[in-house]
Formats: structure tokens, C-alpha cells, sequence
């Protein structure tokens, strides 16, 4: 079997690094990939919105499916693009992906459908949104509305926040279109976790449950980010995972239906464990980052088998078998990280490392001079370790990142704890 997978960073590395141990596979392709990736998958320069490029591709090379890793091209329709000329692929249709692209529209999803969430107002005109902004009650979640790439979250606890917040978003339009509407929502508090599950239209099979550290400093401090790291397993009692299956993923999957919406991919639920129970942030169409490099290498299955029966409608009666013990991925990013990352530095210590079953360097943003790696992006690597426990885990990711050394590099010190 050939298989295809678009994109280049750390998400789309771990995909490559744990298909490439399928029995069912003959080639192994990626789009536009990275020199990482290159060393366990064949990659060619075409973009991810070149869509007629990428279908030639497929044609030439005969690949058998195509695994989409990032958000934009979903959200572009490239899934529709292909299924419409006969080629198989993982990842939702346009429809389906604008759960994550619109956050509007997740909202009214979530509500129309029962699923529970917090409390919110779209706010469209920006001097209108100011006056609004001044009668809601403080903490308030501002969110743009369309994709930012993790970064469109403001948590404000003071008016002046969420002034500043819509002054950027829909006046200063750092984030382009995306911002020009805006998510006004209740803010929860509680713990959160990472849900991931593999969607056929019909039906669902959860992955180990992840938690995502968003924040840029420890203690939860600083600016949203991508995500500066993962934890798995979070161990969640029987009664909670009954609620999040009967709450969130059946009426999901119900909504799906109602919608007419063709969905065969991954469905991320961010989650909040408010007192009221459990409650969605949001909606993402595909494996987190970097809460897959957490979660994948503990899949004992072959994850290729999966994604064909989720492709075929199979997912019902499917199981996993999931590894003891725990996962922690800690990212190394950029000085600068996210609004303007430094990049062209070299790395150090990685000539030092080679992927084994307990520890595991995915390629977010480098790139290589030579024999040379350099940073080409604000999250750099994501170091991943496997142990008995989390603080074994802990212990391990750390000693490793101990080796490691680019200029301005930053990571956090807390993940896991």
C-alpha cells in the first residue's frame, strides 16, 4: 500500500515515524515533508494548497491513501478536491473541517446539538464589540474566529485585556480575516485534557486521553501558544469517559448526520472538567500538536490498520491496545516564540540521538545547511520520552533536552507536573 501524508511539522513526523512500522505498507510519502521527515518517507517540494499538484502526485506515485495533518488544507477542501476524483483519504471534508475553521460555527454546533460548552456572543463590528465588552462579566474568553494557529486565544481577566484583544484581532487584524469575527465566551475553570478520537461518520474509537500545556511559561503563564507540550496518559474514571461518550462524541456524531456531513478522519474535543461536568473549548478536525507526539507512540495497533477501517466504516467493535506507562513531549521553540521567531540557528546534540522505543526527536520547524541542522520555525523539536510513570518520563525527557542547545531556545520546565 502507498501512502501519502501532507504536511511538515512535528505531528506530520510522528504520522510518518509510527506508518512506517506498518506491515501493510510498500511506500511511504509525504508532502511537502521536511529534510527530517525526508529520512522515513520520500517528500517533493509541492505545496499543500496545490491541489491539482498533489493529485498528479497521487497518480503518478499510485498512492493507495492520503493522511492530511494540518488544519488549513482540510478547511481549503482539499478532501473534497480528492474523494471527488477517486483517491482515498483520511481527514473530513470542508463541511466537516469548518468545526474547526469557523469557531462561530462550532459554537452553533455545539449548541444546537445539546453538546455542552460555555457560554458565548459572536460580536462582528468593532466599535459595537467595544460597548458590548464593557456589560460582560470579567474572565472572558476573546477568541478569533477562524484559524490562527493556536494563537487567536485571549484569556482576559481585566476589561482593558479584552479591549486589547478585540483592538488586535478586528482593528489590527494581526490575524488577517480570521479575526474580523469574534468568539466573546464564558471563562471555566477546572482542568483540561485533550480527546481525540477516530471518526468513520457512523461511529468513534477514542485514543488515551492527552493534556496540552498552552502557555508559553510555566505555571501557565505568558501568551497561548501552538502548544509547548503533552502529557499521556490523563487517567479519567469510567464515569467521566460514559459522560464525554453519551454528551460529546454520540451527539457529535449525531450532529454529523443531521448536517449530512461526510466525516472520516480524527475529531480533537478540547475539554474543560468544570464543576457542572465536562465542557468542550473547542473543536479540532485532525491529531493535535503536539499532543499526538505524546499519544501515537504509546498505539500498540497498527495505526495504518485503523485509518483504513475509519476510511471504510469500520471503526464500531474496533479497539486499542494501548502500552503501559506514560509519554511526556516537551517542544523546544524559537527566541521570540510566537510572534516573531528567530530562525536560521544552528542546533547542537543531535548527532547524539537516535529514535528508540523510549525516547524520540520529532522535527517541527528545521531545517538542514549541509550536514547542519537549523531552526526554520517557532516550535523547533519535540522530545518525546516513554517510562513506567510520568515523573520517569519527566526524567528522561529532560535529561535529553539537557544534551541539546540552539541560541534562544526556550522550553518549559513543568510539563507533566
Amino acid at each position: 500500500m502507498n501512502v501519502l501524508i501532507i504536511g511538515s511539522g512535528g505531528r506530520e513526523h510522528v504520522l510518518c515515524w509510527k506508518i512506517k512500522q506498518s506491515p501493510l505498507l510498500d511506500s511511504l510519502y509525504a508532502l511537502p515533508g521536511s529534510p527530517a521527515i525526508s529520512e522515513i518517507a520520500q517528500c517533493a517540494d509541492i505545496a499543500m494548497d496545490d491541489f491539482e499538484g498533489i493529485f498528479k502526485f497521487c497518480e503518478d506515485k499510485k498512492i493507495d491513501i492520503v493522511i492530511v495533518g494540518p488544519e488549513a488544507p482540510l478547511a481549503g477542501g482539499l478532501q473534497d478536491f480528492l474523494v471527488a476524483k477517486g483517491v482515498k483519504v483520511f481527514g473530513p471534508e470542508a463541511a466537516g473541517a469548518k468545526l474547526e475553521a469557523s469557531k462561530e460555527y462550532a459554537k452553533e454546533f455545539m449548541k444546537k446539538n445539546e453538546i455542552p460548552t460555555a457560554d458565548f456572543k459572536v460580536l462582528t463590528d468593532y466599535e459595537k464589540a467595544k460597548e458590548e465588552i464593557k456589560n460582560m462579566k470579567h474572565p472572558l474568553v476573546i477568541k478569533a474566529d477562524g484559524l490562527c494557529a493556536g494563537k487567536g486565544v485571549r484569556i482576559c481577566f481585566e476589561e482593558s485585556e479584552s479591549l486589547m484583544a478585540l483592538s488586535d484581532f478586528m482593528d489590527k487584524k494581526i490575524f488577517g480575516a480570521s479575526g474580523s469575527r469574534i468568539i466573546a465566551e464564558e471563562f471555566l475553570i477546572g482542568d483540561e485534557a485533550s480527546i481525540m478520537a477516530f471518526v468513520d461518520g457512523k461511529d468513534f474509537l477514542i485514543l488515551p486521553v492527552s493534556r496540552d500545556h498552552k502557555r508559553l511559561m510555566d505555571n501557565n503563564e505568558g501568551p497561548n501558544t501552538g502548544g509547548m507540550g503533552a502529557v499521556c496518559p490523563v487517567n479519567l474514571d469510567d464515569d467521566t469517559i460514559s459522560i464525554i461518550k453519551k454528551e460529546i462524541l454520540e451527539r457529535f456524531i449525531e450532529g454529523l448526520k443531521k448536517e449530512n456531513i461526510s466525516y472520516c478522519g480524527i475529531i480533537y474535543v478540547g475539554l474543560m472538567f468544570t464543576k457542572g461536568g465536562p465542557k468542550v473549548l473547542e473543536f479540532n478536525v485532525r491529531f493535535g500538536d503536539p499532543e499526538a507526539q505524546a499519544v501515537i507512540p504509546l498505539i500498540n495497533e497498527d495505526l495504518l490498520e485503523i485509518i483504513i477501517a475509519a476510511i471504510d466504516g469500520k471503526i464500531g467493535g474496533k479497539k486499542l491496545s494501548i502500552k503501559s506507562g506514560s509519554c511526556v513531549s516537551v517542544v523546544l521553540s524559537s527566541g521570540g516564540y510566537p510572534e516573531n521567531p528567530e530562525k536560521g540557528k544552528e542546533l547542537k546534540g543531535l548527532e547524539n540521538f537516535i529514535n528508540s522505543e523510549e525516547i524520540m526527536i520529532f522535527h517541527s520547524g528545521t531545517r538542514k545547511d549541509g550536514d547542519t541542522w537549523l531552526t526554520n520555525g517557532g516550535r523547533v523539536l519535540n522530545i518525546a520520552a516513554m517510562a513506567t510513570n510520568i515523573e520517569e518520563a519527566r526524567d528522561k525527557v529532560y535529561f535529553s533536552i539537557s544534551n541539546i542547545s540552539f541560541d534562544g531556545m526556550h522550553y518549559r520546565k513543568d510539563i507533566g507536573l
